[in-house]
């Protein structure tokens, strides 16, 4: 059985449809890359995944358990966190606080214990402080745990937005273009960063990324969109010598092959 089973889902606004009849599978500790033009509907694939949009027709199941049009927060507590084409820390919070705030999701206190910080509150924050620090010095940023989010460099924040998402105890990660802005070298880090947390952390990984570098080198499988359709499928090799594709998207083959 699939981690994430996605049959036959579309999405429609008015007259507009986003994405239609896509079928796709992810197994268990697999990177898989979702590619295709602007516009061409990914990052409406993620939201249906993750709650913000409920699909027009079709089903999204994880773990064999249906989460179709599920809220968010619900199936975030299921095992499915991302990240965001734009990144979206607490710029004003520290590194630490935002990564506190993430462990928040799994929290089992009830609000008056929350407010008034009783004993229950306070082990679970210790348990939950402890664990971040532990992350963040695992990911290379423990110097930086007091520093405002809004002053690391711009790779660090990319990876400190990784990180808020692990720190929700994912099974599946979906990163929304996670190597957007980077130069090669930033790249290069960011493909072997996420080989690494993929394999210590267990996880399963979606994947949306324009930078074919890092597309090419770390996928297992990718799917293309084209105008919400899905015009290929495969392994990198297949699908970078797919015609529609190289027409739709890669560019010419020249481009493609050197």
């Amino acid at each position: 059985m699939p981690l994430l089973k996605i049959d036959q889902i579309t999405m429609q606004f008015g007259g507009l449809t986003a994405v239609k009849d896509l079928n796709l599978d992810l197994n268990e500790g697999e990177i898989v890359a979702l590619i295709g033009p602007n516009g061409a509907g990914k990052t409406t694939v993620f939201n249906m995944v993750t709650g913000v949009y409920k699909p027009t027709l079709g089903q999204i199941r994880f773990m064999d358990q249906e989460i179709t049009g599920l809220r968010p927060d619900l199936i975030t507590k299921l095992g499915i966190a991302r990240t965001f084409q734009n990144i979206r820390l607490f710029k004003g919070l520290s590194v630490l606080e935002n990564v506190l705030i993430a462990n928040h999701i799994h929290l089992k206190s009830g609000y008056l214990e929350t407010i008034v910080k009783l004993p229950h509150y306070r082990a679970e924050e210790k348990v939950m402080r402890e664990k971040s620090i532990a992350l963040l010095e695992r990911v290379g940023l423990k110097n930086h745990l007091n520093d405002l989010a809004s002053s690391l460099p711009y790779g660090l924040q990319r990876r400190l937005e990784i990180v808020r998402a692990l720190a929700t105890n994912p099974r599946l990660l979906l990163l929304d273009e996670p190597a957007a802005g980077m130069n090669p070298k930033e790249a290069e880090d960011l493909t072997q960063f996420i080989n690494e947390i993929r394999a210590e952390y267990d996880l399963t990984i979606f994947m949306i990324e324009h930078h074919m570098d890092v597309v090419m080198n770390i996928s297992q499988r990718i799917y293309v969109l084209d105008y919400g359709v899905t015009i290929a499928n495969g392994g990198p090799a297949e699908v970078q010598s797919n015609q529609r594709v190289i027409e739709a998207y890669l560019g010419v083959e020249e481009d493609v092959d050197r």
